[in-house]
């Protein structure tokens, strides 16, 4: 199991470099608009409709966003679907925590699947278009909290986190994740602005340790809908990860702030 997963990551990473690095630009578009149609298709998994629903909501997602790409239309749409996602990740998402809201079936349910997954999507594309190494420093913001969280958890964690809801994460693991982050951002942040001032630093400081907060909980809530629906993973696309869903299920609640704040701050 542990060497099918390190042979699926190799190769995730090394396509994803491709696509980032290499690639022409209308290639990396049309990736991360597959990604966000075969998301959608886990998430009918998630709300358990049958195959023929899952295909035909993940068909209308590729068209949605090639539709949105191929019209130019991203950017105008980037700061409603990424406000409304941080409105969700931020005041909705703590109270589903502690309700424990079922994922409603019809149209509700598809609704709240674009409203996870749009504003990701949207957010793959702004920041690449930004710069490719700004969306791989953003995703590895996340990789280095889960890796953190991962390995400080086995370590030294004592106290869970959510038993709930993911046994394995503890409070010591997210506390590894927090301090992890806060190396890892202001590393970058110096090495970019070497004269940041006290202000700024705190600035970053609290806006790493939110974003660590809400990958967090993009985790916890994925977890969440698996165990409401009865599976263990979103599919079985990655061998050895499970589904896309599974991948980048913190991505969904941090790339949209990311993403807006480089809208309104770097024009």
């Amino acid at each position: 199991m542990l060497k099918t997963r390190v042979i699926t990551a190799i190769f995730l990473l090394a396509g994803f470099i491709g696509v980032l690095f290499f690639a022409p630009d209308w290639v990396a578009s049309f990736v991360f608009a597959a990604v966000a149609a075969l998301a959608a298709w886990e998430w009918g998994g998630f709300m358990q409709v049958d195959s023929r629903h899952r295909v035909v909501y993940a068909w209308i997602t590729l068209a949605l966003a090639e539709y949105l790409t191929l019209g130019g239309l991203t950017l105008d749409v980037l700061p409603y679907l990424c406000a409304l996602a941080m409105l969700f990740w931020l005041l909705i998402v703590p109270v589903w925590f502690v309700r424990r809201w079922p994922l409603p079936n019809g149209l509700s349910g598809y609704a709240l699947g674009w409203l996870v997954i749009l504003p990701t999507w949207v957010a793959l594309l702004d920041l690449y278009r930004r710069d490719p190494w700004l969306l791989l420093a953003a995703m590895a913001l996340v990789w280095i909290a889960d890796i953190a969280a991962y390995f400080v958890g086995r370590t030294l964690g004592r106290h869970k986190l959510a038993p709930t809801i993911s046994p394995g994460k503890t409070r010591e693991g997210a506390v590894g994740a927090c301090v992890a982050v806060l190396i890892y951002g202001f590393t970058l942040a110096l090495r970019q602005w070497p004269d940041t001032d006290l202000t700024r630093m705190c600035i970053i400081g609290v806006t790493l340790l939110l974003l660590t907060v809400l990958s967090i909980s993009g985790d916890l809530f994925e977890s969440m809908l698996k165990r409401q629906a009865g599976i263990k993973d979103s599919s079985n696309l990655l061998p050895g990860h499970g589904g896309v869903l599974d991948r980048i299920d913190s991505q969904t609640s941090t790339l949209p702030l990311v993403a807006l704040y480089f809208y309104w701050m770097v024009k």
